[in-house]
């Protein structure tokens, strides 16, 4: 029972406790809200304060935007008023001027009208005065001038004919000194050394040990090297020296530059020598390229096709007449320049003329045609201008002078060939003699090479040795050395050797 009444006890105690914790909270609850509320009041209350004094602030700043335009405006207002007032002045000028040229104009055109009508008078007066001389002369005006001056030239037709002919040979004395300074003066400028082909080239050695290596067993290496280059090697008693003999001069640098890798080498055989012709060649391609360049950039003739530089290097290996195109062309462009400079041609197209102007002898010995009709061909094909073309095609008359470009390249391609020691017609033609011996041989059929050596006294043929047997080659021979009885001129008598060598090559793998 006692025991019933503690938990009974108990339990009403732990219902007071919470209900006094609920009144405690609500009541701190109350206070804390209470403290919320003003403190919320006070923040827009404040807000409220700013709100107004940012909205006075607004104000204050309108009212001044609004009077600083209102002042604007007028200030603008009076440059208006003020402008207006310039144009309404200048338009009053204006129209006092407009008067004052109106009045000039009629005034003009009166006095216009009384010039009019005493220049109709006068004319009248003066028709009037000559009929009455052509009635007292008997004479019509033109009637009276033809007599006049018939008098005139019957008194003094023999000072009048006198005079003429001081003129004409004065005239003609003063232009032929004029023409002799300019050439004279362009000559001068360019001042080009003698030029002279020969057609031997020297190799030095360092011992003569050297010759019997060249020469080879039973001669097989300078024969292999005379058949590659197509050019006579010649081995004699000189001293340090091997001479090279051939018309070509392609082929004896070709066979020079091949015997001095040789002789530096020290490995001297057929194989070796195939193979060192070779890379000669293509050194003479690279010089070609480089001789091209090196004469367009003496020329100052720049920007042509890489190709037509090419063909312009080739002709470092073309002679014409003993004289070596390449610089015979460099020659012409340096003179047509400095003419051009005298007489006031264009100077660029005047060079670039001067330097193409024998391109087509660069491939003369493979295309048909005049060396003018090919270069003309060839310049239109790498477009070159048509001032260049016509100045350069009139060189050797073919074509007519278009330009005075083109008379000044005829007339210093005429100063090259024309100079003392320049050019050697008996050279040119012994040339010619030894190039003609060579392809009538190379006109026949299975022939693979023919060179002409020795001066001309010789033919060496090579033939295909699979394609033709060694009776036919006795007949071939015969035939090429009647053919030269029947087409050619010349003195003595030329030795046709005819080669058929079998070669067999096999790899051991």
């Amino acid at each position: 029972m006692c025991m019933v009444a503690n938990i009974v006890v108990g339990v009403a105690l732990f219902l007071l406790g919470l209900g006094a914790g609920y009144l405690i909270r609500q009541i701190i609850v109350q206070k804390r809200a209470g403290t919320i509320e003003a403190r919320v009041e006070k923040m827009v209350a404040e807000a409220k304060q700013k709100a107004q004094q940012v909205l006075f602030s607004a104000k204050e700043k309108a009212v001044e935007m609004v009077e600083g335009a209102k002042k604007e405006e007028r200030e603008h207002q009076n440059r208006l008023i003020e402008l207006q007032k310039r144009l309404e002045k200048r338009e009053e000028t204006l129209d006092n001027k407009l008067d004052s040229i109106e009045k000039r104009e009629e005034d003009l055109l009166q006095k216009v009208e009384k010039v009019k009508e005493i220049k109709e008078s006068l004319e009248g007066l003066r028709n009037q005065k000559i009929e009455e001389l052509q009635k007292v002369a008997g004479l019509t005006m033109d009637e009276a001038k033809n007599e006049l001056f018939s008098a005139l030239e019957r008194s003094y037709e023999k000072e009048l004919l006198l005079r003429m002919r001081k003129l004409e040979v004065d005239g003609e004395e003063k232009l032929k000194k004029r023409a002799h300074n300019i050439t004279a003066l362009a000559i001068q400028k360019y001042a080009a050394s003698l030029a002279s082909e020969i057609t031997t080239t020297t190799v030095l050695i360092p011992n003569d040990e050297v010759k019997g290596r060249i020469i080879g067993k039973e001669g097989r290496n300078i024969r292999s090297i005379e058949k590659l280059t197509g050019v006579e090697v010649i081995v004699d008693d000189t001293p340090g020296a091997i001479v090279i003999s051939g018309f070509d001069p392609i082929r004896r640098q070709i066979a020079k530059l091949a015997l001095e890798k040789l002789i530096a080498d020290g490995r001297i055989q057929p194989a070796r020598i195939e193979e060192q012709v070779e890379k000669a060649t293509r050194e003479i391609s690279t010089q070609v390229k480089e001789a091209g360049e090196r004469a367009a950039y003496d020329a100052q003739v720049l920007g042509m096709d890489p190709k037509l530089v090419l063909l312009l290097g080739r002709l470092n290996f073309r002679t014409s007449y003993g004289q070596n195109v390449l610089l015979h062309s460099l020659e012409v462009a340096h003179l047509a320049g400095a003419l051009a400079a005298e007489v006031g041609g264009n100077i660029t197209i005047a060079k670039k003329a001067g330097l193409l102007h024998d391109i087509g002898k660069a491939v003369d010995h493979e295309i048909q045609g005049s060396h003018v009709d090919i270069g003309i061909n060839i310049l239109k094909r790498f477009g070159a201008e048509e001032e260049v073309i016509k100045a350069m095609k009139a060189h050797h008359e073919e074509y007519p002078c278009e330009t005075i470009e083109a008379v000044l390249v005829q007339s210093a391609d005429a100063i090259s060939g024309a100079r003392p020691g320049a050019r050697k017609d008996t050279l040119e033609s012994y040339l010619k003699r030894l190039s003609d011996l060579e392809d009538i041989a190379t006109a026949l059929p299975n022939v693979e090479k023919a060179y002409a050596i020795q001066a001309g006294r010789e033919l060496r043929v090579f033939v295909k040795p699979d394609e033709i047997s060694d009776f036919d080659a006795k007949k071939l021979a015969r035939e090429i050395a009647n053919r030269i009885e029947e087409e050619l001129k010349y003195p003595g008598e030329i030795k046709v050797t005819l080669i058929r060598e079998m070669r067999v090559v096999e790899y051991a793998k």
